[in-house]
């Protein structure tokens, strides 16, 4: 039996639910939260987003079958949750979902959170400009170097259309970052 298999096993034990927990936030809380910050930017709301994945892995262990990995199925919690909050913004802000993320790109000089040059700034407005997708699948692959195999699983995705999706955000960056 592998870690995860364990971990998974313990998490799905009344007895050592709780512990198993901790353990599981422990291990995978930085690297959700950089990829949920990826996709909303803000610090704060990335910290809701996380806190809310969670509390909804915690309530759906139970229902994990196992058919992926168990950092590959909280990945797309996070992803779905990430997504959800963008969605709940653009409704509250009637704007677009383009113009939350430009927003928020906006807000980064001024996030303490933020220790980005102008550079990385710039990239961020280059990402912002993207469809919500192609931005998701350009910061898995780009910053997080997740595989194609791992992506698909955890976008519910084929791998193909995954590495076109890549590589139409890589140009359209591309050109965002010649223009400006």
């Amino acid at each position: 039996m592998d870690k995860e298999d364990l971990l998974l096993s313990q998490l799905k034990s009344p007895s050592t639910r709780e512990k198993a927990f901790r353990e599981l936030i422990t291990l995978y809380k930085e690297r959700l939260y950089w990829h949920i910050r990826k996709i909303v930017i803000s610090h704060d709301d990335t910290d809701d987003v996380l806190q809310n994945t969670f509390i909804k892995v915690f309530r759906s262990i139970d229902k994990f079958k196992g058919d992926s990995k168990l950092f590959s199925w909280m990945y797309r919690i996070a992803t779905n949750e990430a997504i959800t909050h963008i969605n709940k913004n653009t409704k509250r802000l009637q704007i677009n979902n383009e113009e939350v993320q430009t927003k928020a790109v906006n807000n980064l000089k001024a996030d303490v959170y933020f220790d980005g040059n102008d550079i990385q700034l710039k990239l961020q407005k280059a990402i912002a400009t993207l469809p919500q997708k192609q931005q998701i699948v350009f910061n898995m692959k780009y910053f997080d170097d997740l595989k194609y195999k791992d992506m698909s699983n955890i976008l519910e995705t084929s791998e193909g259309a995954l590495k076109a999706s890549y590589h139409i955000a890589v140009k359209k960056i591309e050109t965002y970052l010649t223009k400006n």
